[in-house]
């Protein structure tokens, strides 16, 4: 929200109060306390008749420094609060030298010298992150009478800002307006399913705003110098955490607010679904997965979309007698060609469905202040909300969600959680604006939470489309409602990279696009960049997704780019595995991987795939493709070609191949096995080495497709023209240099340590 006219001036009805100075300050060994007059206090005088505000400021973690701007103390919090996982008690040590004082936690530190005009200057390695300035910490009222609470940070010459969710305006935040307020604005717009107030820049730091209602970002925009974030409140807390590189600041933000599961191996094979509004029954799914098995593509999980259930009753979890009259049945027979079962879910009560007077005369809907219940007719006509803020009611949205599990499912696509009215009453007394952005992970928790207590750990996971911060726990995120053309796969791939620097682990789209039809060459673009995105869905709306339905080369391409992945899965489990443990994503942008390099900066049309692997989508019908390599020499994974760099590059693929380069010194695990995602992958494992220097060296894990561990491991190191690999797998396992067509070494079961010749 801009509050200014100019540099000078405010808008009409603003009036704007700043911390002036420190007037006092208060210290123990882990916190300060600093007291703010708005104005230069001259005299005693000088104290009386305007605001002193009360900035607190304490480390809840190593790296991660806080502050917490109050100016009424007494206003009422009613919740919800983002929950912090990670927090400690007091993280940091305070320093005092005369007029200044300090706040260190790990290398990072707040300093701020009581005897200047008010300024906060965060600081590491020797070298200032960010500042607060003379308008940076304060309050605005506005015409309306609102009160809101404001901080501002100052960005540096050539700062780049990114993440905020998953947005899918330009990558780069720098001048832009955002609204952190959840909304089902499709991915065309300004509006987010995805809002998390979080931002992260190229200068190795990253600062999260907590508070789950709606916070107002100015990036740069009215202040061209400034990021500011303001809450219509009295009071406003942000934690700054230091990096240095933009992995760290990851890792440090999500050890705070909550790292992903790790979702099962089983589900990183293809999804395909009945699409929206197709008609289907069982034998238009018997057809599909048919239809796949005979055209030799495999399928991991089938989606059953909202009409699974009759019309007008969404949601009362009922399958839709007249097209499937056997459910049990046929979700048994489905498993039986060893498939998983998804089906669509979301958290609102039609009229007509059986569970509505159930909810309405137990109070597990949400209210209106005059007790009625809240209904609109926007989605399914007469429809009401779950209160998730109720244990009973979460109880018994599941108790419908525990009957569908015993009948096969296996998880479920959480959609919707946005559209959440703030004239209501929640039942544990949750602020309405609050809970506008934090319904969502109410909604999501429960269902989680449901599966890991149904099926395990491990084995948990949604499809979820809405989130906010600390969503990134119960994964798998979409992307929502795209379009079916190149600009729209385009703009799904910038709001789930920018995801990914949100702290979110794992993300998917739409392959094909939703809205519309896509053409057969858009249709084959998609299948390749959904079939190398963290988790992959064949998904439409009016129209089917079926490979067939766009001719018979998208039936191949569709197959090659399956079966890839189910080689690949061992490295993408890793990737997962990674993503569990330390919070950075399976998809990367490319400054997150390359933060030194200018020229990644910027980049939104390509990403690094886990570790190793460089992804640039085509989004022409031709073919071409622009795309950056970085230092060194990349090999296409599938043609074996070189690229060194750093340069760019143009190229034009035919439908088969797109740039998806390996890493150099890279070592890409190959299960030997491509018609399942989970295989033996340690048996016969190929290790594909890509333009290995002399003298390095890299380990190689093979995870466990059961959970966090792994079942071998691989060290190779080049000395000269010899290439040296020690491993304790008992399986057999093979060595090819360079892309497919590589000089290819076998080795048999138990050998642990094995020389190959490497070329010079």
């Amino acid at each position: 929200m801009k509050f200014t006219d100019g540099y000078w001036l405010m808008r009409p009805g603003c009036t704007a109060r700043y911390a002036a100075e420190v007037a006092d300050v208060q210290a123990d060994e882990h916190r300060l306390t600093l007291y703010a007059p708005v104005k230069r206090v001259l005299s005693r005088g000088g104290t009386l008749n305007s605001p002193l505000l009360t900035v607190e400021c304490w480390s809840p973690a190593e790296g991660v420094i806080g502050v917490r701007t109050t100016h009424h103390a007494g206003s009422v919090r009613r919740g919800p609060e983002f929950a912090l996982p990670g927090a400690q008690e007091d993280a940091g040590k305070v320093h005092r030298d005369g007029t200044v004082a300090e706040l260190r936690s790990g290398e990072l530190t707040l300093r701020v010298d009581t005897s200047q005009p008010w300024r906060l200057e965060f600081t590491a390695d020797g070298r200032t992150l960010t500042s607060v300035e003379e308008r940076g910490t304060g309050f605005v009222t506005d015409a309306e009478g609102r009160h809101h609470m404001l901080g501002q940070l100052s960005l540096s010459v050539g700062e780049l800002v990114y993440g905020l969710g998953e947005r899918f305006t330009p990558f780069v935040r720098n001048g832009q307006t955002v609204d952190i307020w959840q909304a089902d604005g499709g991915t065309s717009s300004e509006q987010a399913y995805k809002n998390v107030p979080f931002h992260l820049t190229n200068r190795g730091y990253g600062v999260f705003v907590n508070h789950p209602g709606r916070v107002s970002y100015e990036v740069g925009s009215e202040a061209v110098g400034q990021v500011q974030f303001s809450v219509e409140d009295q009071s406003l807390e942000y934690f700054v955490v230091y990096g240095p590189t933009p992995k760290e600041v990851l890792t440090r933000y999500t050890a705070l607010t909550g790292r992903p599961a790790l979702p099962p191996a089983w589900a990183l094979g293809l999804w395909l679904t009945t699409s929206f509004t197709t008609a289907y029954d069982e034998a238009t799914v018997t057809r599909f997965v048919g239809g796949m098995a005979e055209r030799g593509i495999p399928l991991s999980v089938f989606h059953f979309d909202c009409f699974w259930m009759r019309d007008y009753q969404w949601s009362d979890f009922t399958w839709d007698e007249r097209t499937f009259p056997d459910p049990t049945g046929m979700l048994a027979r489905l498993k039986e060609q060893g498939l998983r079962i998804c089906v669509w879910i979301n958290p609102y009560i039609a009229q007509k469905s059986r569970l509505f007077e159930e909810g309405r005369q137990a109070g597990y809907l949400v209210r209106r202040a005059d007790g009625s219940v809240w209904q609109w007719d926007l989605w399914q006509p007469g429809m009401a909300l779950v209160d998730f803020t109720n244990p009973a009611a979460r109880d018994w949205f599941t108790g419908e969600l525990r009957t569908l599990l015993d009948q096969g499912v296996d998880c479920f696509k959480t959609d919707f959680g946005e559209r959440i009215p703030t004239d209501v009453v929640w039942h544990d007394g949750s602020d309405p604006e609050r809970m506008h952005n934090y319904y969502t992970h109410l909604y999501n928790r429960a269902v989680f939470e449901l599966l890991r207590e149904e099926r395990g750990e491990g084995e948990a996971m949604l499809f979820a489309r809405s989130a906010t911060a600390g969503g990134q726990q119960y994964p798998v995120h979409w992307g929502g409602d795209c379009e079916s053309h190149f600009n729209a796969m385009a703009e799904s791939l910038r709001g789930g990279l920018s995801l990914g620097l949100s702290g979110f682990g794992f993300w998917s789209h739409d392959i094909g696009g939703f809205e519309g039809t896509p053409t057969p060459t858009v249709f084959k673009r998609w299948v390749q960049f959904g079939l190398l995105s963290s988790h992959s869905r064949l998904h439409g709306s009016k129209s089917y997704r079926v490979p067939w339905d766009y001719g018979d080369e998208a039936v191949a391409v569709t197959r090659e780019f399956t079966l890839l992945k189910h080689r690949l899965a061992p490295y993408l489990h890793r990737a997962a595995q990674q993503a569990h443990a330390t919070g950075i994503p399976v998809m990367r942008a490319m400054v997150l991987e390359f933060p030194d390099d200018l020229a990644a900066a910027t980049l939104d049309r390509q990403y690094l795939l886990g570790d190793d692997l460089l992804v640039a989508p085509v989004f022409t019908d031709d073919g071409t493709v622009d795309y950056y390599v970085p230092d060194g020499t990349w090999t296409n994974l599938l043609t074996g070609d070189r690229v060194t760099g750093p340069r760019w590059v143009r190229e034009q693929h035919g439908h088969h191949t797109l740039p998806l380069l390996a890493r150099p010194d890279s070592v890409i695990p190959l299960a030997a096995h491509d018609q399942h995602p989970v295989s033996a992958w340690a048996d016969d494992v190929e290790l594909r080495v890509h333009a290995f220097a002399d003298g390095a060296e890299r380990t190689v894990v093979i995870p466990s497709a059961a959970g966090p561990g792994e079942t071998a491991r691989f060290h190779l190191r080049r000395e000269g023209d010899l290439l040296r690999v020690t491993t304790d797998s008992p399986h057999p396992w093979r060595l090819r240099l360079g892309g497919p067509d590589g000089p290819s070494h076998a080795s048999p079961a138990g050998t642990r340590t094995a020389e190959f010749p490497f070329p010079t």
